[in-house]
């Protein structure tokens, strides 16, 4: 009976189970009401707010951003950061405009610009382990000098972008005869590929240990060195596609096209609540993040805020969110 009774006790109760559950994802649920919470704003205070133009809108932004961020977010989870994301846009999308002006077929001029991106990442990676350096400096440097190369390469030549890249960044865009644009469909399917591979494989959980626990993931055997300048391969690849889809967006290659998303590739890793200490977080918070990051910004310029202060209220509420986001205890601090 007292086996019975002690086994009783041991066993997590239902409730107990739901608790556990909410404490873990307390993070990610109050991202969740925030991004609620926004679009209620949204509903309530701007007419037209539902309407399919500024819903495309918003998913073509969160698309964009969401698309840029994959990479941010796979090195945050090591650890790093990579603020070459926009040198790398900007150089894809311009390169690319170039290649197609010099009479390259589409795509041999895109798997070139993707392949000069991975060997772009795999420098910021092999340097900065080599040398020891952290990634923003090295990552930094060697964006400056990509953009001061690629645009002496482009010496302003203007291409304009195929039809079928404009068809598959475009708003009026469709997927399948669906009024969806294609971008978003290919930001939904890499972010689920990025999602299980993070989730589901042996790689994806070294990717976890190397932020989370250094010393344990080379006790795993796990490569870290191979998985640290892997991901900035990725990031610099994922940073391309962006910089490609945006060529079809803005029809012709745009020296400045990388700008906007020099902090807010961050801001969407860490509003939606992936440490850059890294072991902690996920693509599918990130995707959160952009979505976040993009309804804001529609709520402040439908009601018309200043651009210099939309940027004072986008900054205030990435602090407030992760400074409650920093009460949670990181896996490395547990026992």
């Amino acid at each position: 009976m007292s086996a019975v009774a002690s086994s009783s006790l041991a066993a997590p109760r239902p409730g107990g189970r739901v608790l556990v559950r909410l404490r873990r994802n307390q993070s990610v649920l109050l991202l969740c009401g925030v991004l609620v919470a926004l679009v209620i704003v949204g509903l309530i205070g701007i007419e037209g707010f539902t309407e399919k133009t500024n819903i495309t809108s918003i998913l073509l932004l969160s698309s964009f951003l969401g698309i840029a961020a994959i990479g941010q977010t796979l090195v945050a989870l090591v650890g790093g950061i990579d603020v070459s994301i926009p040198f790398v846009m900007t150089s894809a999308n311009i390169g690319l405009a170039k290649l197609l002006s010099l009479g390259w077929s589409p795509v041999a001029a895109v798997l070139a610009v993707l392949a000069a991106a991975a060997l772009i990442g795999v420098l910021n990676g092999l340097l900065s382990w080599t040398l020891g350096v952290h990634p923003l400096l090295v990552t930094l440097g060697v964006g400056f000098a990509l953009l001061g190369g690629i645009e002496v390469f482009y010496s302003n030549a203007q291409s304009g972008a195929p039809e079928w890249l404009t068809q598959l960044s475009s708003a009026n865009g469709k997927t399948f005869g669906l009024g969806v644009p294609p971008i978003v469909v290919i930001w939904i399917l890499l972010g689920a590929v990025v999602i299980l591979a993070l989730r589901q494989t042996v790689l994806g959980r070294y990717v976890y240990a190397s932020g989370d626990n250094p010393v344990a993931a080379e006790r795993m055997y796990a490569r870290r060195r191979m998985i640290w300048i892997g991901l900035f391969m990725l990031s610099a690849m994922a940073a391309a596609a962006a910089g490609i889809l945006l060529l079809g967006f803005t029809g012709a290659g745009d020296t400045t096209v990388g700008a906007p998303y020099l902090l807010t590739t961050i801001a969407a890793v860490v509003v939606g609540g992936t440490t850059l200490l890294g072991g902690v977080g996920g693509y599918s918070r990130t995707m959160v993040g952009a979505l976040l990051l993009s309804v804001l910004n529609t709520l402040l310029v439908g009601f018309g805020v200043d651009p210099n202060l939309q940027q004072t209220v986008l900054g205030l509420i990435i602090v407030a969110m992760v400074s409650l986001y920093a009460r949670e205890s990181h896996p490395r601090n547990s026992i």
